[in-house]
């Protein structure tokens, strides 16, 4: 997923300077010393502070799991995580800390692929990798036809669930006319929508437009309540897809709606109320009703004990994240970034609990993803996509 601010343009040129910048290849520090240090770049604060804080819990469970079993090669990970505060330039400020000043060998995040975007040329300047756990816009690993050498996915791409979304709806939904409602704004909605057109073979009988942070959606929905359709896709963020779904059922707006891993948060629920979530269904990366491997039943009682609560998508792809870089090190025998970074473009067939995961030429993982369905808030469905 991705949240674009005014601050995208800026963040792109900011580079730290070349003093102190590590090279992966210079940095014997890193197999020298008594921890592995594994670095958070997280929204925990600000308006996607609900996907960082979740995705940083994930990774916290991980870590405390993995030394809790002896570490990686006897040594116990070190995990240093700092608020990007849901801003661009934050987050490649933080990418720039991590990798110059707390010399960490890999870093789990940012969320959103806006911040993700942003910690890019820091990246690639320090030769550290990074996995993202959620980042989806197809153009943060490729970019003008190069593979972005320093960042991975846990996750798959917004080309991916655009795909699944339009063959969900004619398949599944018999959906042969369709409304899209879609944040003009954000990178996340435009390239959500551009897939989802692409595949669709129904007919598009409206598109509307918003942008993020607006609350009062009634105007769009008067627009399109005469019309005949049969879905309204939302690519869009929990924050403005809740109160659609509130507005519009309030209008009596009752076809089904369809959404990408924005929705996957609580918050959607508490925003639209709970008895006008039905018939509502989205992309997702994990559910405990489609088990993608063997390990999720033990990951969702350790979360459960951990944080009282039933883990997220954001939650498990953030938890898989730290152990691809487990895994990337114990292949390549090295706590080095650039180990680490071959490892992980090597990742063959890793089992996480969002599914058995291998990393494509591009940096993406092929793996299968679940549209999960909400009947008055809650969880009643999930079907399980292959690639």
């Amino acid at each position: 997923m991705k949240k674009r601010t005014l601050a995208a343009l800026a963040a792109g040129l900011f580079l730290f300077g070349a003093c102190g910048a590590p090279k992966a290849s210079d940095n014997s520090s890193s197999e020298d010393a008594k921890t592995i240090k594994i670095g958070g770049n997280f929204e925990l604060s600000g308006a996607t502070a609900a996907y960082g804080e979740a995705e940083n819990e994930g990774a916290k469970l991980a870590v405390e799991q993995i030394n809790k079993d002896g570490g990686i090669d006897g040594k116990k990970i070190e995990y240093i995580s700092k608020d990007n505060k849901s801003d661009n330039n934050e987050a490649a400020s933080v990418a720039a800390n991590l990798t110059t000043k707390d010399n960490v060998v890999a870093i789990v995040g940012p969320a959103t692929s806006g911040a993700t975007k942003a910690t890019l040329p820091n990246l690639s300047k320090a030769k550290v990798p990074a996995v993202t756990p959620s980042a989806t816009d197809d153009a943060i690993t490729v970019q003008n036809g190069k593979v972005q050498d320093y960042i991975y996915r846990a996750c798959f791409q917004d080309s991916f669930q655009g795909i699944v979304l339009a063959k969900y709806a004619t398949d599944n939904l018999k959906a042969e006319k369709a409304v899209i409602l879609g944040d003009n704004s954000s990178d996340y909605a435009i390239g959500l929508t551009k897939a989802f057109k692409k595949t669709y073979k129904g007919k598009i009988v409206a598109e509307e437009n918003f942008t993020s942070g607006d609350k009062d959606f009634q105007a769009m929905l008067t627009k399109i309540k005469g019309k005949d359709f049969d879905v309204i896709y939302i690519p869009g963020y929990y924050t403005e897809a809740g109160l659609i779904i509130k507005q519009a059922r309030e209008m009596g707006i009752d076809q089904p709606i369809i959404g990408a891993d924005g929705f996957g948060d609580e918050k959607l629920v508490e925003t639209a109320g709970a008895s006008n979530v039905s018939n509502v269904y989205y992309t997702g990366h994990f559910s405990t009703k489609a088990p993608a491997t063997d390990k999720v039943e033990p990951f969702v009682k350790a979360f459960e004990a951990k944080y009282g609560a039933q883990p997220s998508s954001f939650n498990a792809l953030a938890y898989d994240a730290v152990y691809m870089i487990k895994q990337a090190i114990e292949d390549q025998g090295k706590a080095t970034p650039a180990a680490i970074n071959k490892g992980l473009a090597e990742l063959k067939d890793f089992e996480g609990v969002t599914g058995k995961i291998t990393m494509d030429d591009e940096h993406n993982p092929v793996k299968s993803a679940v549209v999960l369905g909400l009947t008055d808030g809650k969880e009643s469905s999930a079907e399980t996509v292959n690639p």
